[in-house]
């Protein structure tokens, strides 16, 4: 029997590394994915200001799993009916796969905006932001504009306008951030929501909410009622889409997690329907929660006979979100949701630490925990050496 699992983020590794303690050593568990490393995608805004910290935020992936094989391949495509995948480096057969290929940034069919913008997914992206800042503080009077207001975009721009006070041009430097809906952080508590905006206006972060983007000419973003930003610098974190291997769709699933009988879906790839008929928001720990329930779904299919019999349907899990809360960095100050409390200073910073840290740990990167503890601790407070 073979487990193919495609993607290896947050869903994908924690996902591997249940499958190999569950399921029999006869079992062949396969990892894809493009990348040889696992990236700690929520810290991924820290190295547009500190760079060397990508080497905190990475972890072989051969180093993470224990007897899964890793295969280093970009998925293209996947065949349910015959349960093989196409990768670029040729087919992989499988009897069960559970597909976690995450989601890559949606610019809404905002052609002109995707050619002039930067997202942020990859290290490459984070560094390309770097770049590009550094090159629009030639300007006389630098304009960032970052695009969508939701935790991807505020890490962001808080980053950036704290790479401008560092760089001594806070002054001549404007940071914007757009949102189409009325609020950042939307889709949160309106108490997380005024905390976060009071973290990025402390840092002078220009909010303009309420602001729907139509397009982008060079060096000028247009927004609905005819209007436009000018702009030295763009980066866009305006929502999600699918793996190009599903077309860029991402699939609703419900509880159980399955997309059919032999495939299950974990983490971005998918809009997921909880058992109390909520929808899951895209996040790391919505992903590695989700991650547990598959687990044990994947060995009840292998272990319980035929699929689609009564047995199996009676013993797979559904499953239900949860969140203990909500972290969220904001330049060098962080804004934290815990049951009713709203955190923010030095208690924030902590929490999103030792979040981090805690699951470098859960997967093996020890050294990479410590690195990243000292990074979100120690270094902005002495002499900052992960610039």
């Amino acid at each position: 029997m073979h487990v193919a699992v495609l993607g290896a983020g947050y869903a994908g590794v924690t996902l591997t590394r249940l499958l190999e303690r569950r399921l029999p050593a006869d079992v062949e568990i396969t990892l894809v994915d493009e990348s040889p490393d696992h990236l700690v995608q929520h810290e991924l805004h820290r190295v547009v200001r500190r760079p060397a910290l990508a080497n905190e935020i990475t972890v072989s992936l051969t180093d993470v799993v224990d007897r899964a094989t890793v295969e280093v391949a970009t998925v293209e495509g996947i065949d349910r009916e015959t349960r093989t995948v196409d990768l670029s480096s040729g087919t992989l057969s499988y009897d069960v796969a559970v597909v976690c290929l995450g989601a890559e940034t949606a610019f809404h069919g905002l052609a002109d905006v995707r050619e002039r913008a930067t997202p942020l997914k990859r290290l490459a992206h984070a560094r390309q932001i770097r770049r590009e800042f550094f090159d629009a503080i030639e300007t006389d009077e630098p304009r960032i504009v970052v695009g969508g207001a939701g935790l991807s975009g505020v890490q962001v721009a808080g980053e950036l306008a704290e790479l401008a006070r560092e760089e001594g041009v806070a002054d001549r430097t404007t940071v914007t951030i757009l949102e189409r809906l009325d609020a950042v952080a939307p889709g949160f508590s309106p108490r997380f929501q005024r905390a976060v905006r009071r973290s990025l206006e402390r840092l002078g972060v220009e909010i303009r909410t309420g602001t729907t983007v139509t397009g982008a000419d060079e060096g000028a973003i247009r927004v609905e009622g005819g209007g436009s930003i000018p702009f030295d610098q763009l980066v866009w974190t305006g929502g999600i889409r699918g793996s190009d291997a599903l077309a860029g769709d991402r699939p609703t699933v419900n509880a159980d997690l399955r997309l059919d009988e032999r495939t299950f879906v974990c983490g971005d790839a998918a809009r997921v329907i909880d058992d109390d008929g909520e929808t899951v928001p895209a996040s790391a720990q919505s992903a590695v929660r989700e991650a547990r329930t598959v687990a044990k779904n994947v060995a009840t299919v292998l272990e319980r006979g035929r699929p689609g019999s009564e047995e199996i349907e009676a013993h797979l899990e559904h499953f239900r979100f949860r969140s203990p809360g909500w972290l969220v960095s904001v330049g060098d100050d962080a804004v934290a949701k815990v049951g009713p409390m709203i955190l923010t200073g030095r208690a924030a910073k902590a929490m999103k630490a030792t979040v981090g840290a805690g699951y470098l740990s859960s997967i093996g990167g020890y050294r990479e925990a410590v690195g990243l503890t000292y990074a979100e601790l120690v270094a902005e407070a002495v002499d900052r050496p992960y610039r």
